[in-house]
């Protein structure tokens, strides 16, 4: 079943479940959060979230004068909380919520972008991979909890170690989102639609970031991020 929404191109994809706050300031995104503030009552406020393709040039031309070309697979955004400013600015608070492809991108049906989107499978694909998820999901979190300490140290900082999620697919999208990724990681782990290979993907990935930490006694940021601003807003 498809839907059409509005758009808002980030320079990183959303996960489910992961918070996301805003801070509202160029013209199309101030209407199209005035555009869900008058929606009724009881409607889902939401918008969704893609990530912009990596490079200094997108869509034929630079972020100032050309709409961003943009993954395919991005993740709904449902505000939770919306703080007015007085110079015509908000303040948002969304959660992650489902996942979608895009069909069809509208840029002439308003300001801002629009959408026709396809919903991808929710948590009931993984009912058979439960024990294996279960499995990789107690690697993944302690191979996490390593990471978080050897970034922490290498800063010069302490650090409480955070509770983790029992459920795996809310630590597989935790991680996905916490952790010193490029873009297109983060990417390929948001497609994924089975939480054991999204899990089993993470473990290649984390060992990967210890790997680099260890050797290069620095954290890593990758180059490929600095190329594109964290939002087009």
């Amino acid at each position: 079943m498809s839907a059409t929404i509005p758009l808002f191109p980030l320079g990183s994809p959303l996960f489910p479940g992961m918070v996301l706050p805003l801070h509202v300031f160029e013209q199309r995104y101030r209407l199209l959060i005035e555009d869900l503030l008058d929606l009724p009552d009881d409607a889902t406020r939401r918008f969704g979230v893609v990530a912009i393709r990596q490079g200094w040039e997108v869509g034929g031309g630079t972020f100032g004068d050309a709409e961003p070309a943009l993954y395919d697979v991005g993740c709904t955004a449902v505000v939770r909380a919306v703080s007015r400013r007085g110079n015509g600015r908000f303040d948002v608070v969304a959660v992650g919520s489902d996942r979608f492809t895009l069909l069809k991108v509208h840029r002439d049906l308003g300001a801002y972008l629009q959408a026709e989107v396809n919903w991808l499978p929710g948590p009931d694909t993984d009912a058979d991979t439960v024990p294996e998820a279960a499995a990789l999901g107690h690697v993944v979190g302690q191979l996490f909890l390593r990471y978080i300490s050897q970034v922490a140290r290498l800063h010069g900082t302490e650090i409480a170690l955070p509770q983790l999620p029992e459920s795996p697919r809310e630590l597989s999208y935790l991680v996905a989102a916490g952790a010193l990724l490029t873009a297109e990681d983060r990417q390929a782990l948001l497609v994924e639609d089975l939480t054991a290979s999204r899990l089993m993907a993470q473990s290649h990935l984390l060992r990967r970031e210890l790997t680099v930490l260890s050797s290069l006694r620095a954290v890593p940021v990758p180059l490929v991020q600095l190329a594109v601003p964290s939002s087009l807003n």
